[in-house]
C-alpha cells in the first residue's frame, strides 16, 4: 500500500513530541500491513468520505482511502472530526 501524506499532516506531525512520532511510526507499520488491525480502531467517519486511526487514546489520524493508497490528511485529538463533517 502506498501512503502519501498532506502537507498539513506533515506541518502536525512535525510539532509532536518525539515519544508520539515513534508512537505513529509504530502504528504506521501495523497500518500498512492492516488497516484495520483492531489496534488500530479504524472507523469510517459518518456522512464524509474520510476515515479515521488511533495512535494513542487522545491522537487520531484521518485519512482517505484512494485505490491502493492512502492519503494521511491530518492528525490531532477528537475535534479533528468535527473539523472534517
Amino acid at each position: 500500500m502506498n501512503v502519501f501524506y498532506a502537507p498539513q499532516f506533515l506541518r502536525s506531525f512535525q510539532k509532536l513530541p518525539r515519544d508520539i512520532q515513534d508512537a505513529f511510526r509504530a502504528k504506521e507499520i501495523v497500518f500498512k500491513k492492516d488497516p484495520f488491525h483492531p489496534s488500530l480502531r479504524t472507523h469510517k467517519l459518518g456522512g464524509t468520505d474520510y476515515w479515521s486511526f488511533s495512535i494513542t487514546y487522545q491522537l487520531r489520524i484521518i485519512f482517505l482511502f484512494d485505490k491502493n493508497s492512502v492519503v494521511m490528511i491530518n492528525l490531532g485529538d477528537h475535534s479533528l472530526y468535527r473539523k472534517k463533517k
